[in-house]
C-alpha cells in the first residue's frame, strides 16, 4: 500500500528528490532512466565510467534506458533519432554506445548517410529497414515524447537519472547511485 512505499522511500540512502510521479518499481529490480544528450561530455563520462560500475554491481537487477534529451545548442537531432530507431529494433544499448563513441572519441560532427550506414552495420541492423524507420517519423515522435517527459520531471541538466520513475538524481557519482539502488533493493526485502 501507499504507506509502505512512503516508508521505504524515507529509508533511501543518498542524495535524491522524490517526485510526485507513480513508482514503476518491481520487486528485485530497479529501472534506471537516464535523461542524456549524446553531445554532452558529462553524459559521455556517465556512459563510459559510471554505467559499467553499476551494471557490474547490479547485473540484471538493473534495467537501464536512455531518454534522449538534447540540451547542447546547434546540434542536429539525427543521433537521437538514430538511437530511438535502434531502440525500436531491439538494439538501443548497442547504438547508444556506438553514438557516444562516434561523437566523443571519433569526433564525428555530422551523422551523414555513409556514417549512419557504418554505425547501423556495426550494431547489426539492416540499413534499408533502419533508414525506412528513420524516415517514418516515429523516432522524431519518440524523441518528442521523451522531451515532454523530461520537462514534466523538470530535468535541468544532463545527465539526470530517474530511478523507478519517481526518484530523481542529479548527484550522479557512482557511490551515490550505488547507495540509492542498494537501498531500494534492500527495501524490497522488508515488505
Amino acid at each position: 500500500g501507499l504507506s509502505s512505499t512512503l516508508a521505504a522511500a524515507t529509508e533511501l540512502k543518498g542524495k535524491y528528490e522524490e517526485l510526485k510521479e507513480p513508482s514503476t518499481h518491481q520487486s528485485g529490480k530497479v529501472k534506471l532512466t537516464e535523461f542524456a544528450d549524446f553531445y554532452c561530455p558529462h553524459c559521455h563520462r556517465f556512459e563510459a565510467e559510471t554505467l559499467p560500475i553499476l551494471e557490474k554491481e547490479f547485473g540484471n537487477k538493473l534495467e537501464v534506458t536512455m531518454v534522449g534529451f538534447p540540451v547542447m545548442p546547434g546540434k542536429l537531432p539525427t543521433a537521437f533519432e538514430m538511437y530511438e530507431q535502434a531502440k525500436a529494433m531491439g538494439k538501443g544499448p548497442e547504438m547508444r554506445r556506438a553514438l557516444f563513441r562516434a561523437i566523443h572519441q571519433d569526433r564525428v560532427q555530422i551523422l551523414d548517410r555513409l556514417l549512419r550506414e557504418s554505425l547501423i552495420k556495426e550494431v547489426g541492423l539492416d540499413v534499408a529497414a533502419f533508414e525506412a524507420g528513420l524516415a517514418s517519423g516515429k523516432p522524431v515522435r519518440a524523441l518528442e515524447a521523451g522531451n515532454a517527459w523530461g520537462m514534466k520531471v523538470n530535468v535541468q541538466q544532463t545527465p539526470t537519472i530517474l530511478l523507478d520513475g519517481n526518484i530523481k538524481v542529479e548527484a550522479i557519482d557512482p557511490e551515490n547511485l550505488k547507495a540509492l539502488i542498494q537501498s531500494i533493493l534492500a527495501a524490497d526485502g522488508k515488505k
